[in-house]
């Protein structure tokens, strides 16, 4: 069973490996702890039997018009459960006085997000990826 929380209660850089799937430089657990401490929302995805993370969505805020949602995973052995599609629904609802709520995605997850509502949109991006890892 998969247990849903708001909040970082209970949670190690222990709970919190083999994110950033296909990542060149992934950030370690204990960076990815330090990056949740940071996010102003998060949902956290659980295994209630092994208490891991398998996934995760954080958002920033500036609590008046706008949200970004820089960061969703669910661990791959996780994937196809409805645990990514429960998260954003979480998330959304959190951000749901807000108006404007933006995320930046590849092609081929459009049509996950659109299914949330979200509409493509052209972005731009600056990249550093010495700084990938976090470190």
């Amino acid at each position: 069973m998969i247990d849903y929380q708001y909040n970082l209660s209970g949670i190690s850089a222990q709970h919190l490996h083999g994110f950033f799937v296909g990542w060149p430089s992934p950030p370690t657990p204990e960076t990815h702890l330090r990056l949740l401490q940071g996010s102003q929302h998060i949902v956290l995805a659980r295994d209630s039997a092994t208490q891991q993370v398998v996934g995760f969505i954080t958002a920033l805020s500036d609590g008046v018009l706008s949200a970004y949602i820089p960061l969703l995973e669910v661990l791959p052995t996780y994937q196809g459960q409805g645990i990514g599609r429960t998260l954003v629904d979480q998330m959304l609802a959190q951000l749901k006085q807000l108006y404007m709520i933006d995320l930046v995605c590849d092609v081929d997850l459009q049509p996950f997000y659109a299914r949330h509502g979200f509409q493509p949109f052209t972005a731009m991006l600056y990249r550093n990826y010495a700084r990938q890892a976090g470190d």
